[in-house]
């Protein structure tokens, strides 16, 4: 091997090490420059759509900022609204939720708490809500306690928050720059590589492209369809829960046990029977089916192309691994991976060595 390739590895390397470690011990800078990467990478086809129509770049991220700020503020008012009325009347209903809550309850359960009839549930649970506030200003003593600690001793808090802020800033830098950034990592690379670098990363972003962007917009319509079909059945909670569901979906198969679990819940406690559970176990398998067949085909479509069980056990791992961010991340990390894996068994069979020469 070359001395200078030598050379060069073991700078690579130590790159490698020391931007491990630096990564390791900033945690929360890290986190906040993958939020941003992820919004800049969703944004940016808008960005460059506007962009080709003739406005420069800065006029085309400053009008994608104006219609996400729309957006989003719009579907946070409805959110507000419509979950206030909602725990509005759940708090009208409330008082039905006891006597259906204590007939699910397990004989066992009422025993060990002592609620052998609905009153004592209701003066069982007065208690443990007067428990809880009495006990809430002396637990958060002890926080408020470490909070202001931690604040007066070190600045590493401040600049956390204060980092969180300004991931506005840190996204417009990364719209801005992106075409350059591209450019400068391509720079690295030596040209006799760059047509096959150049193949690679286009299959690498079609991957993620089609993950990111098509999970987004599945997640969306679940939650409408979720929302819809229990606010039709009369759960009480039905938008939230939806909403819940369909952003839960983000994780696959994550949302799906979160509304069934939480639907399923809500109309026991108000119906106490058989029938509104079933409706709502039937209209999440009919939206579940509708996603599998015609969702995520359509939007989605076959570009990331793992098999359930290798995203299952991927998902696994990776909340095993790094918990709530290793699962978000752990499906288009195995589907990126699955393309360098790709690469690897067509040299592979095309080697010597398999060919038998």
């Amino acid at each position: 091997m070359p001395k200078s390739t030598r050379f060069l590895l073991i700078v690579s390397l130590l790159l490698v090490v020391l931007t491990s470690v630096v990564l390791y011990y900033s945690s929360a800078l890290f986190l906040q420059l993958f939020i941003a990467f992820a919004l800049a990478y969703i944004l940016n086809p808008a960005v460059v759509f506007f962009e080709h129509r003739g406005l420069g770049r800065l006029p085309s991220i400053l009008l994608v900022f104006c219609v996400a700020l729309l957006l989003g503020g719009g579907f946070t008012i409805f959110l507000i609204v419509s979950l206030t009325e909602e725990f509005s009347r759940m708090q009208v209903n409330l008082p039905a939720y006891i006597p259906h809550l204590y007939d699910i309850t397990p004989p066992a359960i009422k025993g060990y708490l002592g609620v052998e009839t609905p009153d004592r549930l209701v003066l069982r649970l007065n208690e443990l809500f007067e428990q809880a506030r009495t006990a809430a200003p002396g637990l958060l003593k002890p926080l408020l306690q470490f909070i202001r600690e931690t604040l007066t001793s070190t600045v590493g808090v401040v600049v956390t928050l204060l980092g969180y802020l300004i991931v506005p800033v840190y996204l417009f830098y990364l719209l801005f720059d992106l075409p350059r950034l591209k450019r400068f990592v391509e720079s690295f690379v030596p040209v006799r590589f760059r047509p096959a670098y150049g193949a690679k990363l286009a299959e690498i972003d079609g991957v993620l492209s089609g993950f990111v962007r098509g999970q987004l917009s599945v997640c969306g319509i679940l939650a409408i369809l979720y929302s819809t079909g229990l606010y039709v059945i009369g759960i009480d909670l039905a938008i939230a829960i939806g909403t819940l569901a369909g952003i839960a979906f983000i994780i696959p198969y994550v949302g799906t046990l979160v509304g069934i679990t939480l639907s399923v819940v809500m109309a026991l406690l108000k119906y106490n029977d058989i029938m509104h559970p079933l409706l709502c176990l039937g209209w999440i398998g009919l939206v579940q089916l509708l996603e599998g067949t015609i969702l995520t085909p359509k939007i989605v479509g076959n570009t990331v192309g793992l098999h359930p069980l290798v995203a299952i056990v991927s998902l696994l791992i990776g909340g095993q691994l790094f918990g709530i961010i290793g699962m978000l991340l752990a499906v288009p990390v195995t589907a990126v991976l699955q393309v360098f894996l790709r690469s690897l068994s067509e040299y592979y069979r095309m080697s010597d060595f398999y060919r038998g020469e």
